[in-house]
């Protein structure tokens, strides 16, 4: 039997300050990566809190993660549109947009479904349904564990508890 590679890898894209960024970008740091969209009704903000709340349980811990916030709708999400969005309700994360390649890139290297589709309820005409799983990686960039949206969020953050906490989660080298 052949084993896939992980989730993760490399990437190219705009953060919300318009400045490029790759994965080396966060090297010595934790990962906690969501893709998702500004427009998103329910799935995107539910998740956002959810992970915002676990960031401030961790306390001084969650200083070792940058949280990222990964578009799956580049045409609406421009570097501002994901500052604007994140800003208020949740500032610790960083939006990530780009190009329409460059987020399918990201999108293929974490395994990352999104579609669009119509929408009569959105003021655009479509939404975009998309994989709602957190990925946890590593300060290298390495694929540590993952959240589907139905894990609650308790055993989420035990788990990255358990991962921060871990021998050999020391910084990167």
């Amino acid at each position: 039997m052949e084993l896939k590679a992980a989730p993760g890898g490399q990437f190219s894209l705009i953060d919300h300050d318009g400045q490029a960024v790759t994965q080396d970008s966060y090297r010595g740091h934790y990962r906690l990566v969501f893709f998702g969209f500004t427009h998103c009704r329910v799935v995107c903000p539910r998740n956002l809190a959810r992970l915002s709340r676990i960031l401030e349980a961790l306390g001084p811990r969650a200083d070792h993660i940058r949280p990222l916030y990964v578009s799956v709708d580049p045409e609406r999400d421009t570097s501002e549109a994901m500052k604007a969005f994140l800003a208020t309700d949740y500032p610790r994360f960083t939006g990530l947009t780009g190009s329409r390649e460059q987020v399918d890139q990201a999108k293929q290297a974490f395994r990352v479904f999104a579609e669009r589709k119509a929408d009569p309820d959105d003021p655009d005409g479509y939404a975009v349904p998309h994989t709602a799983i957190t990925y946890l990686m590593d300060r290298n960039g390495g694929y540590l564990a993952h959240f589907p949206e139905s894990l609650p969020e308790q055993q989420v953050l035990q788990r990255i508890s358990v991962l921060l906490d871990a021998p050999g989660a020391a910084p990167a080298q």
